[in-house]
């Protein structure tokens, strides 16, 4: 596996550390972690930056005025040129099976993954697919 720049968007500050040590550890990638929409636009479009690992529910996350989710900020990804070409998966631990697909094409996503993550081997391995471009996956355990 190579090394990667990970963008890990999540409001739980405590899960998100521990998340981003086990990348770090397991994977070997760099990860930032943010909750800031603004931020994490601008990170994407001037930073190196080679996947997102987006949680969905943020409260409290605003773009432009508007509330958002972690879907939504995808979605603003994925239709700008600078960060069109990210890979994004999004982590939710409220989507159920028949909503995952609405979800992921609502949001332009590569790829859905539960929450909590739980087979981080997996979820690295997803990593590793998605930034080598390999395979697009639409749905992760």
């Amino acid at each position: 596996m190579s090394s990667w720049n990970v963008l890990l968007v999540d409001d739980d500050v405590l899960l998100a550390k521990g998340t981003a040590k086990l990348i770090q550890r397991l994977g070997g990638h760099q990860v930032t972690i943010s909750d800031d929409p603004a931020d994490i636009v601008l990170r994407c479009q001037s930073q190196p930056v080679d996947i997102v690992l987006m949680d969905v529910n943020l409260p409290g996350a605003e773009w432009e005025g508007q509330a958002v989710s972690g879907a939504d900020l995808a979605h603003v990804l994925k239709n700008h040129p600078l960060t069109a070409h990210l890979p994004i998966i999004l982590v939710t631990a409220y989507a159920m099976m028949d909503e995952r697909q609405t979800l992921l094409e609502r949001s332009q996503a590569d790829a859905l993954c539960a929450k909590p993550i739980t087979n981080y081997k997996s979820l690295l391995e997803l990593i590793d697919r998605l930034c080598t471009g390999s395979d697009r996956l639409k749905n992760e355990g």
